[in-house]
């Protein structure tokens, strides 16, 4: 028998929606009841994303998905990761005197990839007008929406900052020196334009559907916001290096780049196949885990015990050790050899009975790795500014923030799993007649030479983003997936065997108690390590707890109800049930659904 969840388990056949914020989910679905299918609505839901979680993401921002139609049940991802702008080298931030990509201000500026991504996949996909899609969006942006306490928060965090240094975010977010309170309406006119004239110039452009797609598109990566980008990044502005840098990113760069499909990466696992994004993503530290975990005992696959929590927990470090020496979008090594069986194998042998404190890349074909020397210790790093890095969980648990994640299931049997971030009103400044900062996902590139992750021009960012998508006999059945940075792998696999394993149902699996890890090198600025840490949320019991602290983790205990923020939804072949779920943690995530 089910155990008793904060919220059932959504059942219907029609459709259904996750999201980080109500508002994204009800607008959604509100597109597929308008008659519109499952890439309608993530569109619009990832839109108004942008306007209600603008600390956690933002239309300067990226976004990887995974998704599967009706026809063609293929996981394919979406790639609306931007690339590292042309004069992005590694020579230009050492003659500026660094060592690292800051965490924040221009300079870690890529290419904004998530508005031309979602508009792609309109096109391509979608059955709707880009009026009707965007709507949402706009309505918010222009007759405001109830701002969140955490993007309160995250504004009075930033009010030095903002005054002093960036006056075009205080302008936006602090008007005539007021700070918002929680839950006051707040809006953003200059986005709602920008919103506006996408529309007005797609449709003068042309009365067919797709082609006003493209017309946006244009107006978005060569027209008028191209060259607002393209201005104000010539400007210095304060950044987490405690200088002023101008930004490297141009008009040319945006014009120059366009949103992409690929095929995903998938290993078979408890009769399912697990799809996830290329070496670019972290998304295969996920895959590499429920590799190893396939070579060791069954009884090792239950996270709600002190074994599986422990084993769970040295797989990903494991993982996460390989992330750092062989991902990136250079990275040389067929992403087929890191889940080959024999190394996997090999891998899993290194798991003991006790928590390791360890960074242990592997070898896979004889390679040797290589790290970066601020992983090895020969570079000293000190943060130096507010509004650093991805806003996420702390080492102790405490939650700052995150990313924002979206998944829609459909009645024609389309799926998609979607983690859209960056461009936070905490990355950047705001670019004034636009309404929205850029992001900061260059921080994830290393500035030493010959790194699969190495800053170079044209090159992807080695993103945290990770949705998921599941098959079973090549059919979808899931997309899941939650914001969280380093983590969101960590706490999708725990989720994964709840459902898979366990056999749980979304909610009771999403409601379950967490943990993760941070005993590997952040992906973000100032890049810190915090060697056999584990923490934990206090429901996984007194018993359990103590008996990994006597493996010899470093246990933090936190709050019941903080870690994750997990999403799903669920699709069965067979008969067209259709589920979904949403995390109660932050009483802002809401699946709906009928």
């Amino acid at each position: 028998m089910t155990e008793m969840t904060t919220r059932p388990t959504l059942r219907g056949t029609f459709g259904m929606v996750s999201s980080t914020h109500w508002l994204a989910s009800q607008s959604a679905m509100a597109e597929l009841e308008a008659g519109g299918n499952a890439f309608d609505a993530v569109v619009a839901g990832a839109f108004v994303l942008h306007v209600v979680e603008p600390h956690l993401n933002g239309p300067g921002g990226e976004v990887p998905a995974i998704f599967a139609t009706a026809d063609d049940p293929a996981p394919t991802v979406l790639c609306g990761q931007g690339t590292a702008p042309a004069g992005a080298t590694a020579a230009h931030f050492r003659e500026l005197g660094l060592d690292l990509v800051p965490g924040s201000g221009l300079l870690a500026a890529a290419i904004p990839g998530a508005v031309d991504a979602w508009l792609m996949l309109g096109r391509d996909h979608g059955t709707r007008r880009l009026r009707d899609v965007l709507a949402y969006a706009e309505g918010y942006a222009r007759h405001g929406h109830p701002l969140l306490p955490r993007a309160a928060a995250t504004v009075a965090t930033m009010e030095q900052l903002f005054t002093e240094h960036w006056p075009t975010s205080a302008g936006l977010w602090i008007p005539g020196g007021h700070l918002p309170r929680p839950w006051e309406l707040v809006t953003n006119p200059a986005y709602a334009d920008v919103l506006e004239r996408l529309v007005s110039e797609a449709e003068a452009a042309s009365c067919d559907r797709d082609a006003q797609y493209d017309a946006a598109r244009q107006a978005w990566s060569q027209g008028f916001v191209a060259e607002a980008v393209d201005a104000f990044a010539t400007q210095a502005f304060q950044d987490s290096s405690g200088s002023p840098h101008a930004g490297l990113i141009t008009g040319a760069d945006m014009a120059a780049w366009n949103a992409t499909y690929e095929p995903a990466v998938t290993y078979p696992f408890a009769g399912c196949q697990v799809a996830k994004t290329g070496l670019w993503g972290q998304g295969p530290v996920l895959l590499q885990s429920l590799a190893m975990l396939d070579h060791l005992p069954a009884s090792a696959l239950d996270p709600d015990t002190a074994e599986g929590v422990h084993t769970v927990t040295e797989v990903l470090k494991l993982a996460l050790a390989d992330r750092e020496a062989w991902y990136g979008d250079g990275s040389g090594v067929p992403v087929s050899e890191l889940l080959a069986s024999g190394y996997a194998s090999e891998r899993a042998a290194l798991v003991s009975e006790s928590a390791s404190r360890e960074l242990r890349p592997g070898s896979p074909g004889g390679r040797e790795p290589r790290l970066a020397d601020v992983v090895r210790g020969e570079i000293a790093v000190t943060s130096q500014a507010a509004g650093l890095g991805e806003p996420t969980v702390s080492c102790d648990g405490e939650t700052r923030g995150d990313t924002c994640h979206i998944d829609v299931v459909d009645r024609f049997g389309n799926i998609i799993s979607a983690t859209p971030s960056g461009g936070w009103l905490q990355s950047s400044p705001v670019i004034g007649e636009l309404g929205f900062p850029l992001g900061t996902r260059l921080q994830m590139l290393w500035l030493d030479d010959g790194l699969p992750a190495s800053l170079a021009p044209g090159r992807r960012p080695r993103t945290t983003l990770s949705p998921t998508l599941v098959l079973r006999d090549g059919l979808p059945t899931h997309a899941v997936g939650t914001p969280g940075g380093d983590q969101q792998d960590q706490w999708q696999l725990v989720l994964l065997l709840r459902l898979l394993v366990g056999g749980q149902e979304l909610q009771e699996a999403i409601d379950a108690p967490m943990f993760h890890t941070d005993s590997f090198p952040s992906s973000f600025y100032p890049r810190e390590m915090v060697p056999g840490s584990l923490v934990v949320e206090s429901r996984l019991g007194a018993g359990v707890i103590a008996a990994l602290a006597a493996r010899g983790h470093a246990v933090e205990t936190v709050r019941p109800w903080l870690l994750g923020r997990l999403c799903a939804v669920s699709r069965d072949p067979a008969s067209g049930l259709l589920c979904a779920g949403a995390n109660p943690r932050g009483n802002q995530g809401y699946a709906v659904g009928r």
